[in-house]
């Protein structure tokens, strides 16, 4: 069975890493853990708040891998403890979100249990290129 691509149209040139990002979303799209919210703080920044309660700073990590934000979790393990239950989720993860050209992060901050992390849009730079026109002699 073919797949209908977005972006299989003539005028649309160089969009198959777009289109791979896309597919990319839409696999981890279903993965609910650890809960975020993406707040709007101004014209120009972001806030992606993780709750990521029982986490450390030494248990979690944030990086930029190409144009992809990512942040990983993973608890030490607790040996010796017995459990009558256990409700809190101590599993690691990994949360990946894809940034557009010219988001930059500003820094992260962990507290009361929620790891925060501010991002902020430069202003866009219009790019206009004069492209030459050369002559051939055959």
């Amino acid at each position: 069975m073919s797949r209908l691509s977005l972006f299989n149209h003539p005028l649309l040139l160089g969009f198959e890493e777009f289109e791979r990002t896309l597919d990319r979303v839409a696999k981890t799209a279903g993965e609910g853990y650890p809960p975020y919210n993406i707040e709007q703080l101004g014209e120009s920044r972001i806030r992606i708040s993780l709750a990521v309660a029982g986490f450390t700073m030494a248990d979690l990590s944030v990086a930029i891998e190409d144009n992809q934000l990512v942040i990983r979790g993973k608890q030490a393990e607790e040996n010796g403890k017995v459990y009558l239950h256990r409700g809190i989720a101590a599993r690691q993860f990994q949360r990946i979100f894809v940034l557009a050209d010219g988001l930059e992060v500003l820094g992260a901050q962990l507290a009361s249990g929620l790891l925060h992390i501010d991002l902020e849009r430069a202003p866009a730079a219009t790019r206009v290129k004069k492209i030459e026109i050369r002559d051939v002699v055959s």
